[in-house]
C-alpha cells in the first residue's frame, strides 16, 4: 500500500471536488427520518425494512407475482423468499396459484397485512404532509417530478402501474388537503 493513501485527510469534500453536496445529504438525512419511525414499528414486530416493502407493494398491487415483486423490488428470489416466507407464516400475506398459469404465485394482503401496511404508512404519510405544509403551492408537484426523474427512465413504468395517479396538492386558506385526481 502506497504510504499516502494511508495518511489521513483532514479537509472535507467541497464544491471544488465537483460534487453538488446538498441534495446528496438532505436525500441522506429525508431518507433516515422518513425510514424511523416505520423502523420502530417494524422493530416490534421483528421485521425490517424488506417486510416493509414487501407489505407496502403487495398492499398496493394486490395480486402482484412473485417474479412482478422482483421486478419492483430489483432484489434476488434468494432475498425475497426468507422475508415472504416469514410474513407468509406470520399471516400478513397469502400466495394464491395463478387463474392462468399455475406456478405463477399472486400475492394478497390479509386483513393484518393490511393493518400493518397501513400502520407503517401513516407516520411517512403524516411526515409528508408536514414537510408540504411549510412548501409553496407548486413545490408538491416539483418534488414529484424530481423523485420521478431519479428513477432510472426504463424502471419508470413501474411507477405507472400503482393504482392511483399523482398526488396533487389543493391549498385552501394555507391548509392542504390531498386529492387525488380522478380517472
Amino acid at each position: 500500500m502506497n504510504t499516502s493513501d494511508a495518511a489521513p485527510i483532514k479537509t472535507p469534500l467541497t464544491l471544488d471536488d465537483g460534487v453538488d453536496f446538498a441534495i446528496i445529504e438532505h436525500l441522506f438525512f429525508a431518507y433516515r427520518d422518513f425510514t424511523a419511525d416505520p423502523d420502530a414499528i417494524l422493530d416490534e414486530y421483528g421485521f425490517g425494512r424488506a417486510h416493509h416493502r414487501v407489505l407496502h407493494f403487495v398492499n398496493r398491487l394486490p395480486g402482484l407475482t412473485v417474479a412482478e415483486l422482483l421486478e419492483v423490488l430489483r432484489i434476488t428470489k434468494q432475498s425475497l423468499a426468507r422475508v415472504l416466507k416469514q410474513l407468509i407464516d406470520d399471516g400478513y400475506i397469502v400466495q394464491i396459484p395463478g387463474p392462468r398459469d399455475r406456478r405463477q404465485r399472486e400475492l394478497y394482503p390479509t386483513g393484518k397485512g393490511r393493518t400493518l401496511a397501513l400502520e407503517l404508512a401513516l407516520p411517512q404519510s403524516r411526515r409528508i404532509r408536514a414537510a408540504l405544509e411549510e412548501a409553496n403551492p407548486g413545490d408538491a408537484a416539483a418534488v414529484e417530478r424530481f423523485l420521478r426523474a431519479m428513477v432510472n427512465p426504463e424502471l419508470r413504468a413501474q411507477m405507472d402501474k400503482l393504482p392511483t395517479g399523482p398526488l396533487q396538492i389543493v391549498r385552501h386558506d394555507m391548509v392542504h388537503q390531498f386529492r387525488r385526481p380522478s380517472r
